[in-house]
């Protein structure tokens, strides 16, 4: 399972621990998403109960994770210091966004390219 979701009302804690008991006990749940879409307490009950294989996780509820938090020290959770979204290409196409917004709203224009809805809130 690969949760990518946003942070809204409507996402918070949409994974707990319904969700992580209907899982398979071979899945594994990867978090590059945002933090508190998942609940933690469920999450780790499942990790320590074998409900679920393992955890890759880039973000979580509490940021920076605390140094002494169980997932640094388990076994089956791998811990990744909040960088999924970082590639080769990340530089590059964040600022032929940015250029390109920059001149819409230079010219009077609304920009149009990942533009924030703040009722959506993301």
């Amino acid at each position: 399972i690969v949760n990518c979701l946003p942070h809204t009302r409507e996402t918070e804690h949409v994974l707990g621990k319904e969700q992580f008991a209907a899982m398979k006990k071979t899945a594994f749940y990867i978090n590059i998403g945002r933090g508190k879409t998942t609940d933690t307490e469920a999450l780790l009950d499942a990790l320590r109960n074998k409900e679920i294989a393992g955890a890759g996780l880039d973000v979580f509820e509490q940021e920076p994770l605390p140094a002494d938090h169980p997932f640094w020290t388990m076994d089956n959770v791998i811990v990744t210091p909040h960088h999924a979204g970082s590639t080769n290409f990340y530089t590059e196409r964040v600022i032929a966004i940015f250029i390109e917004n920059l001149k819409q709203y230079v010219q009077g224009i609304q920009p149009d390219t990942s533009v924030v809805d703040l009722s959506s809130e993301y």
